[in-house]
């Protein structure tokens, strides 16, 4: 997801709780002899985060050392992975989503495997169960954000659903990032797709602009310069009470501090959602075989799962796995999330983008 909480909100707060993995060699092309160990190496994007014991755990169960080889943004990793299918980085994959998925297995970067526990992974969560070329690891959901004491101070109820954000009310009140350089700013736009249709979406968003919308590039600037209601947004004077972001936000807001408040400083609009699902496979050609499906296994598993929400601000999809007390008492999860089949987004993305661009950027 660039796919993350970007998650930089939660870089600061997690620094001591989580270590980046071990950073792979760019040339290593899979697994290799490493200190006298085997080595399995995981591709991924630039936010993806794993507590140390918690890898140490997985070398203890399995023998494997695992190495981390970063390649930019979800959509960059991705591209990188298709360009170099024949020799392929490493072993494992993880970190494409449900609007990259198809890209993805239409280049058939991935080989079969049916992970360990992945018949307790809810079937909706599974768009490649026929062939498990890839598995499940994490959902989160990118939704409007709202800054709290603007909308006490104000006596004004903040919205609840898309059709809200075109009310009066609300005029000039949102930010959102760039459909097409942003990955929740992408997923903001496929919500109102799903919500509105083909043949709605684009008057929709005719609204929204009529509505003082204001578009950024990126989940940084938006969240952390424009926003008013997170700790950075405050100390940059933003004047946005309403920001594309994640259902995790709020407990990233609070991570950090001392005394924690009775709810966070921002809340989530849970019926403007939208639902992603980040995914790993195990690499066509892969040197290492054996160690990626015990790693694949060791991602779907309680130790990393559990360790997710707090390292990349995620929602584990293994049911066992319980989420820490900050999760559950600041964050949010939407009951009825909007969402598209990955074949939908990967057959209109390129056009829907093109469209939006053009009606809203111009």
């Amino acid at each position: 997801m660039n796919t993350t909480l970007r998650r930089a909100l939660g870089a600061a707060a997690v620094a001591a709780l989580a270590l980046p993995a071990l950073a792979a060699c760019g040339g290593s092309g899979g697994s290799d002899e490493a200190d006298g160990g085997k080595t399995v190496t995981l591709v991924s994007h630039d936010s993806f985060v794993a507590s140390k014991q918690v890898l140490d755990e997985f070398t203890k169960e399995t023998g494997y050392k695992v190495s981390v080889l970063k390649s930019g943004d979800a959509g960059r990793a991705v591209n990188q992975a298709i360009l170099s299918k024949s020799h392929p980085q490493g072993d494992v994959f993880f970190g494409v989503d449900n609007t990259l998925l198809s890209r993805a297995l239409d280049n058939g970067i991935f080989t079969s495997y049916e992970a360990k526990g992945l018949d307790r992974v809810p079937k909706d969560l599974q768009p490649d169960a026929g062939e498990h070329r890839v598995t499940p690891v994490d959902t989160g959901d990118i939704c409007v954000n709202y800054d709290r004491a603007y909308f006490a101070d104000h006596k004004l109820a903040p919205p609840q659903s898309l059709d809200d954000l075109v009310k009066p009310e609300y005029k000039g009140l949102l930010v959102t990032e760039n459909a097409a350089t942003s990955s929740p700013g992408l997923a903001f736009q496929l919500a109102t797709v799903a919500k509105y249709g083909d043949d709605g979406w684009q008057d929709y968003w005719k609204k929204l602009k009529d509505n003082g919308v204001e578009v950024v590039d990126g989940w940084e600037q938006a969240y952390n310069n424009r926003f008013s209601g997170s700790v950075a947004g405050r100390k940059a004077k933003g004047d946005r009470p309403l920001v594309v972001s994640y259902a995790s936000s709020p407990p990233a807001e609070v991570l950090g501090m001392k005394n924690r408040p009775a709810e966070g400083p921002t809340g989530v609009a849970t019926g403007t959602c939208f639902r992603q699902t980040e995914f790993a496979g195990l690499l066509k050609g892969a040197k290492n075989p054996k160690g990626g499906k015990a790693l694949i296994d060791f991602l779907l598993g309680r130790t990393f799962q559990e360790d997710m929400p707090l390292s990349m601000f995620v929602r584990p999809v293994n049911p066992d796995a319980k989420l820490p007390e900050v999760f559950t008492r600041y964050g949010a999860k939407a009951d009825a999330p909007y969402t598209l089949a990955p074949e939908k987004i990967a057959k209109n993305r390129d056009q829907w983008v093109k469209a939006w661009s053009s009606l809203v950027l111009k």
